[in-house]
């Protein structure tokens, strides 16, 4: 072995920066007195909690600066640090807190900087003035299957208008965010291939909520249909531009390769995070679970003393160990620019996920029958876990595209 193969590479580190410590500190300390004491309360009442988005408006957590800094953080863990905190302190809530980025980063990751600057600061508002933003992918017949999309965005050339009808659901925010992302096919013959997003803005004739779903978990977080009848936006609120797409949807016709899809690219953007986010559940139950084990006692010791227990804890802590370090990767690889050759923002949500569900469950187990009970945390972190194998792209469909990549084969 040479000299320089010996000497360690001094661009790996995993040691957090002095910023990011300063700020994992700051947002857990908001999760832990303001966002916990109410967690229950607002799970049972199924409504947006306003006060906690007034009080995190007021110190800055939520805003848009404070969100863009964290994606614009230079090793990339910056939104995951950040919602590991908020989720850790109650899903349901953080959701309620985070849900307006989705639609800010289909923003980012579909349209031009101009509409960027011009849109994301409408979707957060001020202090005084708080703003929500939706993102509108989903349909009842289009789940994971977004080439299936059948709201239809046709274009008013002589009015320089886009017509939007159609109806989406389980939208986050929908029909009560102030602006409205929506993807809509185009060109419906070309599948996920003849799509765009546009930007409904606020209080745009047409646009009215749906139904308003009443969830297993996450119950602190607006989630509704959002119904588009006749919905006229100007044709700068189509993302990327109308020469952008006209371009993209030539090489579609001609079986070109394009950049993508239009809900996918938002998704591939933001699985990280949302691995983020079920690292946090996970966390919260397991450190539960754990200083619950350690002071209850049974047969005169604590239940943490039995084997069987100090195991399944063990397995806990080693999964969520993994699962944050696959989401700091994934994280690093966006921010740096480089490819998902592996599908690594894939694996990095669906083990993520996955791990979130398995941990809070065996969280009750250990509590006992404690923990089935709703005056126990752990039972509204296993209803919570739940959705993070679910939505942005089922762990079935993460798989799907996880074995794309590494057998380069074409999913059937």
């Amino acid at each position: 072995m040479t000299d320089s193969a010996a000497q360690p590479d001094p661009a790996f580190n995993l040691e957090l920066s002095e910023d990011v410590r300063d700020i994992r500190d700051w947002v857990h300390g908001f999760a832990r007195d303001v966002i916990r004491p109410a967690a229950a309360e607002w799970d049972e009442r199924e409504e947006t909690p306003w006060p906690i988005l007034r009080e995190a408006a007021k110190i800055g957590l939520y805003s848009l600066d404070f969100y863009a800094n964290q994606w614009l953080e230079p090793t990339g863990v910056g939104i995951p640090v950040a919602y590991e905190e908020l989720y850790w302190g109650d899903p349901g809530i953080a959701l309620a807190l985070t849900g307006t980025t989705l639609a800010a980063v289909a923003v980012a990751a579909n349209g031009s900087q101009e509409q960027l600057f011009e849109w994301a600061p409408q979707m957060f508002g001020t202090a005084d003035d708080i703003k929500l933003g939706a993102f509108c992918s989903s349909e009842p017949d289009a789940g994971s299957d977004v080439a299936a999309i059948r709201t239809r965005a046709r274009y008013d050339e002589a009015r320089d208008e886009w017509v939007l009808n159609g109806t989406k659901t389980w939208a986050t925010n929908g029909g009560i965010a102030d602006v409205h992302v929506v993807v809509a096919s185009v060109e419906p013959e070309l599948g996920a291939r003849g799509q765009a997003t546009f930007v409904v803005p606020p209080g745009t004739p047409g646009l009215r909520q749906g139904q308003k779903f009443s969830k297993h978990g996450i119950r602190a977080s607006h989630t509704a249909e959002v119904i588009l009848d006749d919905v006229r936006v100007p044709g700068r609120c189509l993302l990327g531009g109308k020469e952008a797409l006209d371009e993209r949807l030539a090489r579609a016709r001609e079986g070109r390769h394009s950049r993508g899809q239009a809900a996918m690219r938002t998704f591939e953007a933001s699985r990280p995070a949302v691995g983020a986010m079920a690292v946090g559940c996970a966390r919260a139950a397991f450190e539960y679970a754990r200083d619950y084990a350690t002071e209850r006692t049974q047969f005169g010791r604590p239940i943490a003393d039995n084997q069987g227990v100090a195991f399944q804890l063990a397995d806990m802590a080693t999964r969520i160990d993994a699962a944050r370090l696959l989401v700091w990767r994934a994280a690093w690889m966006a921010r740096n620019g480089k490819d998902f050759e592996q599908a690594e923002g894939s694996m990095s949500k669906l083990f993520a996920s996955e791990t979130a569900t398995w941990v809070t469950q065996n969280a009750i187990r250990i509590v006992g029958g404690n923990g089935y009970t709703k005056d126990y945390p752990v039972e509204r972190w296993h209803r919570d876990a739940t959705i993070f194998t679910i939505f942005e792209g089922a762990s079935e469909i993460q798989r799907l595209i996880i074995g794309r990549s590494v057998t380069g084969l074409p999913v059937r």
